[in-house]
């Protein structure tokens, strides 16, 4: 008695095991499948913290990138259908048997302060990472060792075409994503986004107080001051300095939103952002790796902005010198202004990329692969679609996306059902025939 009870423990805890390790890597492949770019982006950053500076330049991050989003998604099916009974748990034990020490060192020596296992989606901190992967070790090792109690959703007639278009599924959505832009912005620059609310903070909150502190060395010893006691003794060296959080309050999702322009050198955010006309900005992080294929199609946009009395500026976060061979490379016109670089790179995943604002709301994007053309613009822009942004344009792409995702899959459950009571009824009519000749 006590035996079998231990034996459906077993067979509960295992396969909840086994559901939770499918939910978290199908949520985390498809995050990182929906911002391919912005997964690349976080692979330079732990390529540059563990010294691979040259490995960060190349096409290793954008391989890296898309080699996690398929390996977790297709981890996920697994689990979830119970298919690869034997590869799966192995997979998943050797996934976070690597992430978990991983993150203890992120939580330790905080080289980067979020790890990005779910995107802009949930942004846990590296401890909250750590403590997570924890779990998901715990769970890991328990599918591994009791892996042969995973029952499967589907037979083994059926299982092959799941596996084969979850693969197809996850590889064109990432690719899709990484040539246009993420389907779900979860990003504070998305469509529909108020600019100067996401950096306000709400009455009663209390912003975050940042103290910097001041590194200087005598006698060969370092010491760190504040502005409090700052030393007023000149033998001491200037070495470094650093700011760090001294009182946590509130954080609004933009804070570091601050355009100059290149020419005046005046500081346009506020401008900007309350101006009532259309504005075009042109958002180029490195104007010396920017994708220039599209630049008649952007130059058009320039005259058109200039025809209508709207306002174009490139955002960039390039180089005097890199600006001017840009300008000489494409006959561009148009004014520029300096950003933060790790600014242009959250406000839209593309380089260049395009983005149309009014009051500071977000109202349309494009990557530079769909710029919009003279037949798109052809009117004032009050006349055009682009003006406006409903929120049903996010349901409609949950949708979508739900479709092509889940209605294959069910399809093929459905099937699978149908065969399984067509072979079960051949069984039972082949037993009656038996019985009778007996």
């Amino acid at each position: 008695m006590e035996n079998k009870y231990l034996h459906r423990v077993i067979v509960v805890w295992s396969n909840f095991c086994r559901f939770l390790l499918a939910v978290v890597f199908l949520f985390s492949g498809f995050v990182k499948a929906n911002d391919p770019l912005g997964t690349v982006y976080k692979v330079q950053d732990y390529l540059e913290a563990w010294g691979f500076l040259g490995l960060s330049k190349g096409n290793v991050p954008y391989a890296v990138a898309m080699l996690f989003a398929l390996l977790e998604f297709i981890i996920g099916i697994y689990l979830f259908f119970g298919i690869r009974r034997r590869v799966a748990p192995l997979l998943v034990l050797l996934v976070m048997s690597f992430m978990t020490p991983l993150t203890l060192w992120l939580a330790i020596a905080n080289p980067i302060s979020d790890c990005g296992c779910f995107g802009d989606v949930v942004v846990l901190t590296n401890w909250e990472t750590f403590f997570k992967n924890i779990v998901l070790l715990v769970a890991a090792i328990s599918v591994f060792r009791w892996k042969r109690y995973i029952f499967n959703l589907v037979t083994t007639k059926v299982d092959w075409l799941i596996s084969l278009y979850s693969i197809v599924f996850i590889l064109f959505f990432t690719l899709f994503n990484l040539r246009y832009l993420p389907v779900f912005d979860f990003r504070p620059y998305h469509v529909g986004a108020d600019i100067q609310k996401g950096m306000s903070i709400p009455e009663g909150e209390k912003p975050t107080v940042y103290e910097t502190i001041f590194i200087y060395s005598k006698n060969g010893k370092e010491q760190e001051f504040t502005i409090d006691n700052f030393p007023t003794d000149s033998t001491w060296t200037f070495v470094d300095s650093k700011t760090r959080v001294k009182e946590k309050g509130y954080e609004p999702p933009i804070h570091d939103f601050s355009i100059t322009s290149l020419e005046t050198g005046e500081d346009l955010t506020e401008e900007i952002l309350q101006s009532d006309q259309y504005t075009f900005l042109l958002v180029a992080p490195w104007l010396k790796q920017a994708d220039d294929s599209g630049m008649d199609l952007i130059n058009q946009v320039y005259d058109y902005s200039v025809e209508h009395g709207y306002r174009f500026l490139c955002l960039t976060a390039s180089s005097e010198q890199d600006i001017m061979d840009w300008q000489e490379n494409t006959g561009a016109e148009y004014p520029f202004a300096l950003v933060d670089e790790i600014t242009l790179k959250t406000m839209i995943r593309s380089n260049p990329g395009l983005m149309l604002l009014k009051k500071g709301v977000v109202l349309r994007k494009w990557s530079v692969s769909n710029l919009p053309d003279e037949y798109q613009l052809n009117a004032p822009l009050e006349r055009l679609p682009f003006s406006t942004w409903s929120p049903e344009t996010n349901v409609h792409k949950i949708v979508v996306v739900a479709l092509w995702f889940l209605g294959p899959l069910l399809l093929f459950t459905i099937i699978d059902l149908i065969w399984l009571r067509i072979k079960a009824r051949r069984e039972k009519e082949k037993k009656e025939k038996e019985k009778e000749t007996l």
